[in-house]
This record gives C-alpha cells, sequence and structure tokens, in this order.
C-alpha cells in the first residue's frame, strides 16, 4: 500500500508547488505553498494566479517542508497561516536564512506595505521556523502507531534547495515507506552549487518534470552563446536585457560574468578592450539584498566557487558590476541607456517580465535593434516573458502594463542556464537509484512535458516503474 498524496498545486501546470502526505487519518505533512503564475490552473482547472486562499482543511497538517524559497514554493504561506495552519515550517539552514526577506517582499506585494503588519507577519513566521541540516533525519509526527521522519538532501537549484526524502513507520505501516519530494532539482555543474546526488532507495518518488522533454546545452556552450550576445551589443552600442528572478539566476549570472570578465583579462579577445569598460547593472534592490545574504553563506558553495575566492577573486562582488537602488536612479538609467549608445548589461526582475523594473527597460528598447533580450529561465504560458520569447523572433509585440510594444530587439534563449535538470538529469536522478522506486509521479511541468518524460522513463526503465504523467 503506498501513501495517499494529494496535490494541490503544480499537477498540470510549472508553478503553485503544494503537495500534503497523509500519514495516518486525516494526520498530514505539507510539502511546499507555492504561488500560480502566470495562465497555470488550479487543481480544480481555473485560472489560479490570483486565487490565494486555502481550499483544503488544514487542522490535520502537523508541519509544513519548505524544499526551497522561490514564490512558487513559499508564497501562499500568508493564507495558509491565515487558515488556521499552527504547526512548524521546517527547511534548510540557508533557505531559513532567506526566507523572511523572500516573505516580507511577497507580503508586501500581495497584501500590505504597512510595516507594522509586515513586522508582526514576520516575527509570526520566524517563530515556525525549523531549520534543519542536510542528511540528517528528524522526526516530524509521532504516535502509537505511526512515525514521520524527513531528511533534506541537496538539490542544486538555488541555496537552500533541497528535496525531501519522508520515512513513514509504525504500527500503521508495518512496511515502512519512503517517500520522495524531489521540488526543484538543479541542473549539475550550475555555478555556486553543488549537484544534487540520488538517495539510495525511495518507493515513490514525486518528481518535477519542468524540462522533462529536454536536453539543455552544455556549460562551455552556454557561457559561449552568452559572450556571443554580449560581443554583438558591444558592436552595436546596445544594452543586454536580462530578466531574472532576485534569487539564484541573479547571482549564477554575476558569477557567470566575473569569469568572463577573468577570461578576458588573462587572455583578451577581440572585445577585451570593451569587456574592461562594461558595466554590469543589477537594477534590483531586493536582488542586491539576496546576492549579499549569498555571500554571507559561502560555506554552502560548491568547491569551485570557494576556490575562486581563496585565488582572490570576488564572485559576486566585482569593480564592474553597479548595484542600483533608488526607483529615481532606476528611471535615470533607464533614459540613458535608450537613448545614449553606450553597451551594457542590465538584470532586472521579474524572470518572467510581469512586473518590476525590468518592464520599464523593455519599454524603452524592445523597439530598438541595437538591444538585445536574454532568457535563462522558465517562462510561464501567459505572462509577458511568454509571450516576448514565442512572439519577439517573428517580429511580434507584446503588452506591458497595457501598452503595446513591437519587438524589434533581438530575442535569445539560453535553455543551458536554467536552474532546472533536463530530461537526462531527471533521469538518472531516478535511475541511479541503489533500488528503483515503485512509482515516480510526475508534477511540475505542462502536460505535453509530463507525458514525454513518462515515456521515456518507461522505456529507459524497461517498464519496472509505474509512471505517473
Amino acid at each position: 500500500m503506498n501513501p495517499t498524496i494529494v496535490h494541490h498545486g503544480a499537477r498540470n501546470g510549472v508553478t503553485g508547488s503544494c503537495h500534503q502526505l497523509f500519514i495516518e487519518d486525516d494526520s498530514s505533512l505539507l510539502v511546499d505553498c507555492g504561488l500560480f503564475q502566470g495562465a497555470e490552473t488550479a487543481p480544480d482547472g481555473r485560472a489560479a494566479a490570483d486565487r490565494l486562499d486555502i481550499d483544503f482543511p488544514v487542522r490535520g497538517i502537523g508541519a509544513l517542508v519548505l524544499t526551497h524559497v522561490h514564490i512558487d514554493h513559499c508564497g501562499r504561506l500568508p493564507w495558509l497561516l491565515a487558515a488556521g495552519f499552527k504547526g512548524p515550517i521546517f527547511c534548510s539552514e540557508p533557505s531559513a536564512r532567506l526566507l523572511p526577506t523572500v516573505l516580507a517582499d511577497a507580503f508586501e506585494l500581495g497584501v500590505s506595505r504597512n510595516k507594522e503588519i509586515v513586522e508582526r507577519y514576520l516575527k509570526l513566521v520566524e517563530a515556525r521556523i525549523r531549520a534543519l541540516p542536510y542528511r540528517q533525519w528528524h522526526t516530524v509526527y509521532r504516535s502509537p502507531d505511526a512515525i514521520c521522519r524527513i531528511r533534506l538532501q541537496r538539490a542544486g537549484h538555488i541555496l537552500g534547495s533541497a528535496y525531501v526524502e519522508c520515512e513513514l513507520s509504525g504500527a500503521a505501516w508495518p512496511q515502512p515507506k519512503r517517500v520522495l519530494f524531489s521540488g526543484d532539482l538543479g541542473a549539475p555543474h550550475a555555478p555556486l552549487l553543488p549537484a544534487p546526488q540520488p538517495p539510495w532507495q525511495a518507493d515513490v518518488v514525486v518528481l518535477e518534470s519542468t524540462y522533462g522533454d529536454r536536453v539543455h546545452e552544455d556549460r562551455r556552450s552556454r557561457r559561449e552563446r552568452l559572450q556571443a550576445v554580449v560581443e554583438h551589443a558591444l558592436r552595436d552600442g546596445g544594452t543586454v536585457i536580462i530578466p531574472a528572478f532576485s534569487i539564484g539566476r541573479t547571482q549564477e549570472l554575476l558569477y557567470e560574468f566575473e569569469d568572463i570578465l577573468y577570461r578576458q583579462r588573462r587572455r583578451p579577445g577581440k572585445f577585451a578592450g570593451q569587456w574592461a569598460q562594461l558595466r554590469i547593472f543589477l537594477d534590483s534592490p531586493l536582488a542586491w539584498r539576496f546576492t549579499e545574504l549569498y555571500r554571507e553563506l559561502q560555506p554552502f558553495w560548491d568547491a569551485e566557487a570557494k576556490a575562486r575566492v581563496r585565488a582572490g577573486r570576488k564572485p559576486l562582488s566585482y569593480e564592474q558590476l553597479v548595484a542600483i537602488d533608488s526607483h529615481a536612479l532606476h528611471e535615470a538609467n533607464v533614459r540613458r541607456l535608450a537613448r545614449s549608445r553606450e553597451p551594457a548589461i542590465v538584470i532586472a526582475a521579474s524572470g518572467m517580465c510581469a512586473g518590476g523594473r525590468v518592464v520599464n527597460y523593455l519599454k524603452a528598447m524592445l523597439g530598438d535593434a541595437r538591444h538585445d533580450v536574454v532568457f535563462v529561465g522558465y517562462q510561464a504560458r501567459g505572462t509577458p516573458g511568454h509571450a516576448i520569447q514565442t512572439y519577439g523572433p517573428r517580429g511580434g509585440y507584446v503588452e506591458l502594463d497595457g501598452e503595446r510594444v513591437d519587438i524589434r530587439a533581438g530575442i535569445h534563449t539560453l535553455a543551458g542556464y536554467s536552474a532546472h535538470a533536463d530530461r537526462d538529469n531527471l533521469t538518472r536522478f531516478v535511475t541511479r537509484m541503489r533500488h528503483l522506486p515503485a512509482e515516480v509521479r510526475l508534477v511540475h511541468g505542462e502536460d505535453s512535458v509530463r507525458e514525454a518524460l513518462a515515456r521515456h522513463l518507461l522505456a529507459v526503465t524497461g517498464g519496472k516503474i509505474r509512471v505517473v504523467p
């Protein structure tokens, strides 16, 4: 008998991750509680981007486990608390450091900007947070008939990300069961983070499938492509606009640009002089705060990143990196870069162009062929980012703040920078377990992608596992 798992989000889409594992009777554990984004739908099939209320009973939920602090995995926490959830919030130690900043920003955008209310909410959340070290079992539920332990393992998606192993035992489970929730798994060789390693075993795996139908470019070619896009801007006197979420992709991009600058100094190329003068604008106060937290959390970086620090390099803090804080400076930078022929790189949120400072850059520059837009992360259906990515290469248009903007800028997608594992990475995560799982449930992916990954997993394993797309 397999445990009962109810998916309250990310079952038929990519966002809104929320999964309930029942331990006995109505006693359960909740893994993630995230926001829906774009045209994603709730479990009842209705558009859910503006649906925030918790529409399932919370009385029996003893604890919440967060795999990581991206908003589509933790953003509905205020509504979970409002619905009456009173249990602890378990997460990794880096996530415990990052979570309050994420939640404060989300609360101010979605609930209230009143500082007293925000502080009261954060105190309520911080009192519930229980930081767990990686690789150690922790008992989260115990009754006369059932025990549930969890263990967090590095997932390699963003700093602090984890996949969750849940072990059910006791009289209610005479044959102990192990259920794994992947959260978001990162790709191997991602900057700053150790690659995820599969566990020894699991009976049931709830596996993300965001890029389950494709294979990413390797790390070397993606850096070369990124460098080529920037050098196009250097020739044309344009700006490279990179929409990126404030946590994760931004820090990896800063790390990658530092490496390009370092290589240009060591072995100068055709554009070495321009690279030496190029400024990289990080136009997001929130992203800068997360970058500072990333620097403080160096003990959780991978070996390569730590070696660069020991060699005297500053992967997330270098002279050509310019942080833009105030809104007035942001507006001035948009005007200057749109009118001048000064080559520049701008990294700004939001990652799907659904709001934030990146929208102002896009409105000012999408209509000019001198500029380029580079997408480095998933663009959910219904977001402006998806529209730009889809219609931009055809010379189409996008609506931003109710205004039609023609797209003449160069539009590029560098899938190799995705923070998600691709088809082969996901497959290896399952097949390299010492004991194959009996069942794999695919979540966090579009219908066609889940079906493609299901076919691939069945083919690779010779049908030895049950795959539920």
